[in-house]
């Protein structure tokens, strides 16, 4: 059963997140705005400038993270909706965020070039690491910490020292990554790009284990006319808690699930009217949370900043992880 969300973002959706144990959805957008759902819109907090990642805190169920823009990263208490500045102020824009549960620390990367780790209880405590590439996305389990830059560098660092990674590597994929996520099972991680990819990794460096990485395509419209594919970027991915799949969404407005041991896809779900630009999968694996964006404005990037992108949250009721 697919639900519609009243009360969408006024503009790109640029995140949405369950909380780690409940169905409440946090979304970030481009409105400068970022919102609390469950089936209705439960609260909001306004910012100066557009949003570009949010996450929760593991360990409070109304405290948050936001970061965007601005190049500044807040603090949130949704019960007051009291916003602080924490950390060290960036330079450029802070695209990517993520609270990690085991060192109660919040990890920030940013255009600039650095990744920031704090802690968000006593934020002038904190550690800055200069990267070669502006961070594109990342994500961590266990103490794996995966980091996505420009010019295709992976880094793999160990959580707990994060002044120099334990791996770099060169992306299967050859164009931009526009998401990386973790497997579950801290095996190792998917990452996603704008060529319409997908690259399954694995952080075990022995031959025998890197053997078994592999890449695909998927989100491809078929033009009939000229018998030919239209590459849509993979904006997002997410992984189901105890299932060995995951679910893509793309630019073509759909929304595929695939069993990634087993190297098949299990469903294409009916399309949706824009863009899927990014998805997760609730804590006990029952819910899809999937936000839609207009991005036609790509097209013509003269329109860029000119026009807001029509939006939409759906919530997926999920049967046995489908």
């Amino acid at each position: 059963m697919l639900t519609t969300v009243a009360s969408a973002p006024d503009d790109l959706i640029s995140k949405v997140q369950f909380a780690p144990t409940s169905n409440h959805v946090l979304v970030s957008s481009w409105d400068q705005t970022l919102r609390v759902y469950e089936t209705s819109l439960l609260t909001s907090v306004s910012f100066r400038a557009p949003l570009l990642d949010c996450c929760w805190d593991s360990h409070s169920s109304c405290t948050v993270y936001t970061t965007g823009i601005e190049p500044t990263i807040y603090h949130v208490d949704l019960n007051t909706g009291q916003k602080t500045a924490i950390g060290d102020p960036q330079d450029r824009p802070v695209k990517s965020l993520l609270y990690h549960e085991g060192t109660r620390s919040l990890i920030s990367g940013s255009w600039d070039r650095t990744l920031q780790q704090m802690d968000p209880r006593a934020s002038e405590r904190f550690l800055r690491t200069n990267l070669p590439g502006k961070v594109f996305a990342m994500d961590s389990v266990d103490n794996y910490l995966v980091v996505a830059m420009a010019d295709r560098e992976v880094y793999v660092f160990d959580v707990r020292n994060i002044q120099e990674p334990f791996q770099r590597r060169e992306s299967s994929l050859k164009y931009p990554t526009r998401t990386v996520r973790c497997m579950p099972d801290g095996v190792g991680y998917a990452s996603s790009s704008i060529e319409g990819r997908v690259a399954v990794e694995l952080f075990d460096p022995s031959p025998e284990v890197q053997a078994m990485k592999y890449a695909f395509k998927c989100h491809r419209i078929v033009d009939r006319n000229s018998n030919t594919d239209i590459v849509t970027p993979i904006n997002s991915l997410a992984f189901h808690p105890t299932n060995a799949t995951f679910f893509t969404a793309g630019s073509d407005c759909s929304v595929s699930l695939w069993d990634y041991k087993a190297k098949k896809r299990l469903k294409q779900y009916q399309p949706l009217v824009h863009s899927v630009v990014s998805i997760d999968v609730s804590h006990d694996g029952t819910l899809l949370a999937m936000g839609t964006s207009d991005d036609t404005y790509k097209e013509n990037p003269l329109e860029l900043g000119m026009k807001k992108a029509q939006s939409q949250l759906y919530l997926r009721q999920l049967q046995e992880g489908r």
